[in-house]
């Protein structure tokens, strides 16, 4: 076994103050701060007075509260800055693949619309007209649809107008653009979280698409789960669509989704 390599206990200690903090999501007072760190206020007080100094840690004077400082403040926005969605997305859409056994991809917003980035196969041999570097229709597709519901209007509206998607899997160009029936459809994948394709634009493939968001809750990502009709469960509640939001939702999280939420909480 590797010999583990010497650290600095005081540091380790005053971690756990810091780690408290986290777990509590909003301001503390010492005792209470002291008391979910396992140690006595006094010893907690000489480790908040040299967070303090470095940023880490700041005192409101009207209530005495300790909280996250702005160093801390810094860490996080760098940490967050460079995570690469893809990178994160990855290994989850290769374990999602070999859990539901069925083809899933990756897919950005690109300069012509949706672009699938990642592709994970199935154990078994599946066709579907789709490879890394395709571009999948807005309106017509799953993939699509989830960029569609939740990037913002003015996006939409320009990709449209300018026929952004015109060589894209799908793409159909006597389509509407708008109306209430786009509306409507574009309203059921917000409120689902989920956007749906039963046999078409693609024959014989049925898919699921759901959402990544990052830590500002902008869409980033279109996770795609597809498989031929007849194999693959397209109920709203199936146990494939449950484990693609189970695996958009952990994805996001790790992009720090939420995490502002949790904190006010």
């Amino acid at each position: 076994m590797a010999k583990e390599s010497r650290g600095i206990q005081s540091i380790e200690v005053g971690g756990e103050l810091l780690q408290a903090l986290v777990r509590n999501g909003e301001p503390m007072m010492l005792r209470d701060l002291a008391r979910e760190a396992g140690m006595a206020p006094a010893k907690a007080h000489p480790y908040l007075v040299s967070f303090s100094r470095i940023g880490l840690i700041e005192q409101d004077p009207s209530t005495g509260r300790y909280e996250f400082g702005a160093l801390a403040l810094e860490l996080g926005i760098v940490t967050l800055r460079r995570l690469s969605a893809v990178r994160i997305a990855t290994p989850a859409i290769t374990a999602l693949a070999a859990q539901i056994d069925h083809a899933v991809s990756l897919s950005i917003w690109g300069t012509h619309g949706p672009t699938v980035v990642r592709l994970e196969e199935p154990s078994h041999p599946v066709h579907i007209a789709m490879r890394v570097g395709s571009t999948m229709s807005l309106l017509e597709t799953a993939t699509g649809r989830i960029f569609a519901a939740f990037l913002s209007p003015a996006t939409i509206k320009a990709a449209l107008e300018e026929d952004l998607d015109r060589l894209s899997i799908g793409y159909d160009p006597k389509r509407e653009t708008k109306g209430p029936a786009i509306d409507k459809i574009l309203a059921d994948v917000r409120s689902r979280g989920l956007a749906r394709a039963v046999a078409e634009p693609l024959r014989g493939v049925n898919a699921f698409s759901a959402p990544v968001f990052d830590h500002t809750g902008s869409v980033v990502l279109s996770v795609t789960a597809m498989g031929a009709v007849g194999t693959f469960d397209v109920n709203w509640n199936s146990a494939i669509a449950k484990a693609l939001l189970d695996c958009t939702h952990a994805i996001s999280r790790r992009l720090g989704h939420g995490v502002k939420d949790q904190a006010a909480r």
